[in-house]
């Protein structure tokens, strides 16, 4: 059973952010004829009606949902919103992913949770403290990915996030507003 996991067809995907790249994340799931739950600040109808994606309230996400994928921006809402008591909801047999911000998650808990069997497994693409200690617990966990938040690392992406800078610089440059502005 080495190298195996939980499938992903016909599962339940659970996405707490619905923005541009949860958006994103949830037509990939579809392709893997997933139901897709999303939790979210405020509903996105348009999202709904044009993926087929269900809101559902972040209780429900986390008991039906075999993957539970952060996509949420890092704020004082935001700090340690993945904690004990919303492990404990989460299926023995799901898995966590978190490609947001380390601080999404309370590292301790999610420790507790894996060690203790009430999570099958997490894949971290974050870290509250980075770069990440090589003596960090989770590290040390066969039933943890840690990857170095490299999602962007494709020539195409990188070009593209360049390009993004580089108009952005220009709209400020001629007193426009950024186009992707995270706090006016």
């Amino acid at each position: 059973m080495q190298l195996t996991g939980q499938d992903i067809y016909q599962s339940t995907m659970g996405i707490i952010g619905l923005g541009r790249i949860g958006q994103a994340l949830a037509k990939r799931a579809k392709g893997f004829d997933m139901r897709v739950l999303y939790f979210n600040r405020s509903r996105k109808l348009d999202a709904e009606q044009e993926s087929g994606i269900e809101y559902a309230e972040l209780d429900v996400l986390l008991a039906q949902s075999d993957f539970v994928c952060l996509m949420t921006p890092l704020n004082d809402e935001t700090y340690h919103f993945i904690g004990k008591p919303e492990l404990e909801q989460m299926k023995s047999t799901a898995v966590l992913i978190n490609t947001a911000r380390g601080g999404i998650v309370d590292e301790e808990a999610l420790y507790d949770a894996l060690t203790q069997g009430k999570l099958w497994a997490a894949g971290l693409d974050v870290f509250e403290q980075e770069p990440v200690r090589m003596d960090h617990p989770l590290l040390k966990l066969p039933n943890v990915v840690v990857l170095p938040h490299i999602g962007s690392s494709s020539i195409r992406t990188r070009t593209l996030m360049a390009e993004l800078a580089a108009e952005n610089l220009i709209r400020g440059l001629r007193g426009q507003q950024s186009e992707h502005l995270v706090n006016a």
